[in-house]
């Protein structure tokens, strides 16, 4: 039986969007509000703020940014880049304490807040103008805290990241199915979230330089390429998809970690595994206080000049006890075989799944 045409709906309908707000250069901003002098200067943050130890740097301003000092890079290389840069310590409890303000300012919106770190944090929101909710967001944050930030809008949560790449510095940006080939196909690959410079190069020499090009191979060649996980999952980037859930359920950690960088290189493996052993106790009092057990162990070597590896174990059972962490980070030692002299130790705790 035919139904009857019916009447066009002209009610209002609000959609559901992902809204990616990412706060700019976040620890060279606090660092610019506590040190208002320093505004328009190169700023860099890193280790104990001497340049001429041995650190890498956690973050630069923008003006710092110019003279090509990214994060990760050696203190030292970035003070040859730029010698007129002013170098401050890393102060976590200041970054942290800053970091919840902000959050705060997002919770006091109607919407839904997934807090991805100190800088970053999804939105899920249902509106009809998520430009205008985006465009409040950053007033908010601006008025509250005194940062600026950019806000990618998307229809899932890889496009509305990728979309804040476009927005940064403190602007907006929309990107969603309907304009998403138009705008990421001619770009390189590692422009995806997911995607560095080392796997982009890899999938330049199949053929796949470009977002376009990625999303056009075939999942099994990539497959057989980059394992049945990784192939077909880095042309579902190229595609755009992504998930849609936002959730507010408070960030819980999937590990605890601790690390050393030296300022002489270590090369007596007694002092090596003493170096070990007493990063292994720090982490277990960690894991103590998390209150979870501890269920795999890693260890993590820099070998010089500055060659980083990394191993590790499943323990036999959960467990926060020190002594048994201990001893499977001593274990994942003997993994390596490298005898060059080292500059980095690291440990870290992994919880379970």
């Amino acid at each position: 039986m035919e139904s009857c045409p019916s009447a066009p709906d002209t009610r209002e309908v609000s959609e559901d969007w992902i809204l990616h707000v990412d706060l700019d250069q976040f620890i060279a901003a606090v660092e610019v509000a506590r040190h208002p002098e320093l505004r328009g200067r190169p700023v860099v943050v890193g280790g104990t703020g001497d340049p001429t130890q041995r650190a890498v740097v956690a973050t630069a301003s923008y003006e710092a940014r110019e003279f090509g000092i990214q994060s990760g890079m050696p203190l030292r290389t970035a003070a040859k880049r730029c010698p007129d840069a002013v170098f401050l310590p890393v102060d976590k409890p200041a970054y942290e304490e800053v970091s919840e303000r902000v959050m705060a300012v997002l919770r006091g919106f109607p919407v839904v807040v997934e807090v991805l770190g100190w800088d970053e944090a999804f939105i899920g929101a249902t509106t009809e103008d998520p430009e205008a909710l985006a465009a409040e967001l950053r007033r908010a944050v601006a008025e509250g805290t005194g940062l600026s930030c950019a806000v990618g809008i998307g229809d899932n949560r890889l496009r509305a990241k990728t979309a804040t790449g476009f927005a940064k510095p403190g602007g907006i940006y929309r990107l969603t199915q309907d304009n998403w080939s138009e705008v990421m196909d001619a770009r390189p690959t590692d422009a995806l979230p997911g995607i560095g410079r080392k796997t982009a190069k890899k999938l330049a020499e199949l053929g796949a330089a470009t977002v376009g090009e990625l999303a056009a191979r075939d999942p099994k060649e990539l497959a057989e390429r980059f394992g049945p996980t990784m192939g077909p999952w880095y042309r579902l980037l190229a595609l755009g998809y992504g998930d849609r859930e936002v959730t507010a359920t408070p960030y819980v950690p999937r590990s605890r970690s601790r690390e050393t960088t030296f300022q002489q290189n270590l090369t007596d493996p007694a002092e090596i595994s003493r170096e070990v052993a007493a990063l292994a106790r720090r982490v277990a009092e960690d894991v103590v206080a998390e209150g979870r057990p501890a269920a795999r162990v890693a260890v993590k070597v820099r070998f010089a000049p500055f060659v980083t590896q990394t191993r590790s174990i499943t323990l036999d059972a959960p467990t926060s006890d020190a002594d048994v962490v201990e001893r499977a980070a001593l274990a994942v030692l003997g993994l390596f075989e490298d005898s060059r002299p080292v500059r980095l130790l690291g440990v870290r705790a992994e919880f379970p799944a």
